[in-house]
């Protein structure tokens, strides 16, 4: 921890301490009172509420320094549970994971499509609560259920706005619709800080480490973890990189701007791509509203086997997105950055590689410090995670977010 914790409340100090076992994966008594300048007596103290909540366990002993052998902790990983629920057009994703983010189930469903929210909603329910019972898991240990979802939030209001793959969604309360049908308290977070927080949660990033991570899915979507915490700006609308301006008389966007990075090399511009360079039928590609996701992932798969005309529709796409980067690195001084999503499953490393050229070779601070780039280890599922991790994150930690569940504690 970069400071002393003392002077703030106990709950705040058991929810730091909670947070460094977290980060530090398997840790003492000792380490914990060096780490937060707490002394022993108070994290002995501390550390005996949480063995009796359940939240932590005693794994055994370290090496012997000199003295008596020092107990080691870690997180009860099966304590506590929590689930995630990835909203996208194609496919909806449902993950359930223990304490630690692991992921204990996964299930795929019918993606949302064009249908109205008042016939998701009782399927959604209806298929976690599937979910949760082929896991096995005690429903009473399950903490919440988060949402990840694209489209611009409105925090005030608990609702989607402007999502164009699902207009019927605009202003549809969709916390309370699922906390209804569930019975679980629910938090709704746009996906691409889904995916940062549970980054930070699953790979024990420390809260003193700030980093971002980019999503990609049907589009592009950045989010920013500073302090332990998403940082979510005025309307919980930070980090729309997928509409940072890269062409200014480039083609028109949705979003009524021109050149945007989602229009230069999101998936709908490398189906496009693709077929306009006579891929359709050797790839199977449909080419249809409903068919972007399983198009690109074609166009990414044959990419990234060597296909000498797929792979240089994926490398534009990498170098706009590489571009686009350099750009948000000279902003905001970023030290590492993890892309994340299942578009960069099948290709990600061709993704990997022009960034990290890329900005060892452009970015401003270049001569200062590294930029690292990294691939999520968990891609295909990082919405739906981050989403449930976010649950662990609001309700264990809430020292340090500004989600509801934390504040509705």
């Amino acid at each position: 921890m970069s400071k002393p914790l003392r002077g703030v409340t106990a709950a705040q100090t058991h929810s730091a301490i909670l947070d460094l076992i977290r980060s530090g994966g398997v840790v003492s008594r000792v380490e914990l009172a060096d780490l937060s300048g707490l002394t022993e007596a108070s994290i002995s103290r501390i550390v005996r509420q949480m063995l009796t909540d359940g939240l932590v366990a005693e794994i055994g002993t370290g090496d012997r320094t000199g003295g008596k052998r020092r107990t080691l902790l870690q997180l009860n990983a099966g304590s506590r549970h929590a689930a995630g629920v990835a909203l996208d057009f194609a496919r909806v994703t449902y993950v359930v994971t223990d304490l630690g983010g692991t992921v204990v189930a996964r299930a795929d469903g019918e993606g949302i499509g064009m249908a109205a929210p008042g016939d998701v909603v009782p399927r959604l329910a209806a298929e976690l609560d599937d979910l949760v019972s082929s896991a096995g898991v005690d429903r009473a240990s399950l903490m919440g259920v988060g949402v990840a979802a694209a489209g611009r939030q409105d925090s005030a209001h608990r609702v989607l706005r402007s999502n164009p793959n699902a207009s019927d969604w605009e202003l549809f309360d969709i916390e309370d619709a699922l906390s209804s049908a569930t019975g679980l308290p629910v938090v709704v977070e746009n996906d691409s800080t889904c995916a940062a927080i549970g980054e930070y949660w699953v790979g024990r990033i420390p809260a003193s480490a700030d980093f971002a991570t980019v999503y990609l899915a049907t589009g592009f979507g950045l989010g920013l973890v500073t302090g332990g915490d998403v940082y979510r700006g005025a309307s919980s609308n930070v980090g729309e990189i997928g509409h940072l301006v890269l062409d200014i008389d480039g083609p028109p966007c949705w979003c009524g701007s021109r050149g945007c990075l989602e229009v230069l090399a999101a998936p709908r511009r490398i189906v496009a791509l693709a077929i306009e360079r006579g891929l359709a039928g050797e790839l199977g590609l449909h080419g249809e509203e409903g068919t972007v996701r399983e198009d690109s992932d074609r166009v990414a798969r044959a990419a990234a086997a060597g296909h000498a005309e797929a792979l240089p529709v994926i490398e534009e796409s990498a170098r706009h997105l590489a571009r686009a980067l350099v750009s948000v690195t000279n902003l905001l001084d970023l030290g590492r950055i993890i892309l994340a999503g299942p578009g960069f499953a099948a290709a990600g490393e061709i993704y990997l590689r022009q960034a990290r050229e890329d900005l060892q070779r452009l970015s401003f601070v270049r001569a200062v410090h590294p930029t690292t780039v990294s691939l999520s280890a968990s891609s295909d599922v990082s919405a739906a995670l981050g989403a449930a991790t976010l649950v662990l994150h609001s309700r264990l930690t809430p020292h340090q977010t500004s989600s509801r569940l934390a504040l509705a504690r």
